[in-house]
C-alpha cells in the first residue's frame, strides 16, 4: 500500500485523526476533554499494542514511518518533553522550551529494541504526575506563556492541545495499521 498524496485517493496515513488544529486558549470544558485524552493516553496505546508480537512490533506504521516499537518509544519521550514543558511554564516566566530531534531520538539503540513495556509503564507514572498536576492547576494559569525557538509563543493550553492530540494521533496510527493487517 503506498501512501496517499494530494493527489491520491484514500487516506492519508500520517494523519490518521486529522491533522491537528492549534488553539493558544481553551474553554473549560476543552481544557477538561483536553486533560482527560491526556490522561487516556497509556491505557489506550497499552491496548494498542496488546498482544503484538515482536515481528509486528518491528513493523512501519506506515511506508516510510517508524516502527510500532519507535513509535511506542517516541510517545513516552514526547511526553516526558511535555511534562518538563508544563512545570516549566508554571514555575518560570515565559521559558524558553529546548526542542529535540525527535527522528534522531527514535533511531537511538534503546527506541529500536527496547521492549514496549517499559515505556508504556513509564507513561502509566508519567501521566499519573502530569494529570495530577494539570488538574490541580489554576484555570488563570493555562494562559500561561512558553516560547518554543522552532514554533514560537505558546500557552499551556496549547501544550494540552499538542499532547492530547498528539497521545491519540499515535495510538491511531497503530489500530489503523492493526485494522489494515488484520491483527487480532
Amino acid at each position: 500500500m503506498t501512501t496517499p498524496t494530494a493527489t491520491t485517493p484514500g487516506p492519508d496515513l500520517r494523519y490518521p485523526i486529522g491533522k491537528m488544529e492549534r488553539k493558544t486558549s481553551l474553554t473549560v470544558d476543552e481544557r477538561r476533554a483536553a486533560i482527560d485524552a491526556i490522561a487516556a493516553t497509556p491505557a489506550k496505546l497499552r491496548t494498542a499494542v496488546k498482544g503484538l508480537s515482536d515481528s509486528q512490533l518491528d513493523s512501519p506504521y506506515r511506508p516510510g514511518g517508524w516502527t510500532v516499537r519507535q513509535l511506542v518509544h517516541h510517545v513516552a519521550d514526547s511526553h516526558m518533553n511535555a511534562y518538563t514543558r508544563v512545570r516549566l511554564a508554571l514555575t518560570e516566566e515565559n521559558p524558553t522550551i529546548k526542542p529535540y530531534d525527535e527522528a534522531a531520538w527514535a533511531e537511538l539503540p534503546d527506541a529500536r529494541t527496547l521492549p514496549i513495556g517499559v515505556s508504556v509503564d513509564l507513561l502509566d507514572s508519567m501521566h499519573d504526575r502530569l494529570v495530577s498536576l494539570l488538574r490541580a492547576t489554576p484555570a488563570e494559569s493555562f494562559a500561561r506563556a512558553l516560547t518554543h525557538p522552532e514554533n514560537g509563543p505558546m500557552t499551556l493550553d496549547t501544550l494540552l492541545v499538542i499532547y492530547s492530540w498528539h497521545g491519540r494521533h499515535h495510538t491511531a496510527h497503530v489500530t489503523s495499521l492493526r485494522e489494515r493487517m488484520k491483527w487480532s
